[in-house]
């Protein structure tokens, strides 16, 4: 009868620990996300760091919660005690120092505290894009174009390249290159690209105070190369951000080509000349 109590007192502390961890650990990411949002709602304020201190917070009070049923059980006590002095956290590290887990942590903490990224910035990471919508213990959540999700491990963001678009400077640059016939008017054709860049509504001049006195062209357009079938044009437009730079960019093909066409300006197939040689001797046949 005795054994029974005991047991019974041992699974309702545990039973209370685990209810309190639950609620105490829901209450803390109610309170911090409510916080979290009136941060978020002054476009100045980076959310990075408070996003991964939630989720810190929330971990560390899952641990103590374990921790402190762990205590309730006697064949665990030890284990349990170790958490909360410390012991049992170091061998924690050391057993996953190996692991995938605290390489992980380790580096989603590198990230909030060196900044290569933050909260809403457009990145690319292993020829994904997308706009980062979380950055956690574990991973950090990207949302594409499609409203899919890309989840990558902070351990691998670690080691690989990232392209930020919204890193100190939004302004994003789409460089429009076509191909013309040999046979075409140049000047007009580049007369063109300069005027339907230029007047397209999501366009931003970005010349200096100092460019504007000395007259440079509000658009710069050039003849690049002199391909095997093509005049190759290419011409710098400027957008405030990487989304307007898209729509403008598919814009002005649309646009650059219709008038191309209006002046009769060829944008030609791949071409080759095949020259026969006229000395050539056709074998008699018997």
């Amino acid at each position: 009868m005795i054994d029974y109590l005991k047991d019974f007192r041992i699974g309702f502390f545990i039973a209370v620990i685990a209810i309190v961890t639950i609620v105490l650990g829901a209450i803390t990411d109610r309170v911090l996300r409510y916080f979290l949002y009136k941060k978020e709602s002054n476009k100045e304020y980076d959310a990075t760091g408070f996003k991964f201190l939630k989720h810190l917070i929330i971990t560390i009070i899952y641990i103590l919660g374990f921790a402190f049923a762990l205590i309730q059980i006697p064949e665990f006590k030890i284990i349990g005690h170790s958490f909360l002095a410390g012991a049992g956290v170091i061998s924690l590290v050391a057993g996953l120092a190996s692991q995938q887990a605290l390489s992980n942590i380790v580096s989603g903490i590198f990230l909030v505290i060196f900044k290569p990224f933050k909260i809403n910035d457009k990145i690319t990471i292993n020829n994904f894009v997308g706009t980062v919508e979380d950055i956690n213990l574990r991973q950090v959540v990207l949302k594409d174009a499609e409203n899919n999700r890309i989840i990558i491990p902070n351990s691998v963001i670690s080691n690989q390249i990232i392209v930020n678009t919204n890193m100190h400077d939004t302004k994003c640059c789409k460089i429009i290159e076509i191909g013309i016939g040999y046979d075409s008017d140049i000047e007009n054709a580049l007369e063109i690209m300069k005027d339907e860049i230029a007047k397209h509504p999501l366009f931003i001049d970005t010349r200096t105070a100092e460019a504007k006195k000395l007259k440079t062209p509000i658009v710069v357009a050039r003849v690049v190369a002199l391909a095997d079938s093509s005049v190759n044009l290419k011409a710098w437009a400027w957008a405030k951000n990487s989304n307007d730079g898209f729509v403008m960019y598919c814009d002005l093909l649309q646009s650059i080509k219709k008038r191309f066409d209006q002046n009769n300006i060829d944008i030609p197939y791949p071409q080759r000349v095949i020259t026969l040689k006229n000395d050539l001797k056709i074998p008699d046949q018997k």
